[in-house]
């Protein structure tokens, strides 16, 4: 009887996993009023990662949007998409099914990346994509 009554009091809590979700900084990207970070979001068995960033669209308020890689695939797809654009030419466009990337060439400062995804956008210069591709190779 002792043994039904304790069975009992366990059984709600028997479905509940003892790991809560985390979050690890990959890598920040950008600081300051227009920040991008890459993170690692493990939560349960599932391991996702994603780019948060300001939208730069909106100007008088403070927006973070963010883009979610399911796998570690997909991050990859990512990464591999900055590589072949910085070997590729102004205009070049690599188009996925939730955002794009275009490359885009300004006289005195370089190359720069729009990253634009269905409600938001973002930029970020060469050196600030070739730090989120030596994070994701390291991976």
């Amino acid at each position: 009887m002792k043994r039904l009554i304790l069975c009992s009091l366990f059984i709600p809590f028997a479905g509940f996993d003892n790991f809560p979700a985390s979050t690890v900084n990959l890598a920040e990207v950008r600081t300051g009023d227009w920040p991008i970070t890459l993170e690692r979001n493990i939560e349960r068995r599932d391991t996702t990662y994603s780019l948060e960033f300001r939208d730069q669209q909106v100007l008088t308020d403070v927006v973070l949007d963010t883009l979610e890689f399911p796998n570690l695939q997909q991050l990859k797809y990512f990464e591999q998409a900055l590589t072949v654009l910085k070997k590729g030419n102004n205009g070049d466009i690599a188009k996925f099914k939730d955002y794009t990337i275009k490359r885009a060439e300004k006289k005195y400062e370089g190359i720069w990346y729009i990253l634009r995804l269905k409600y938001g956008s973002t930029d970020f210069r060469q050196p600030e994509a070739d730090l989120i591709i030596k994070t994701i190779r390291g991976l």
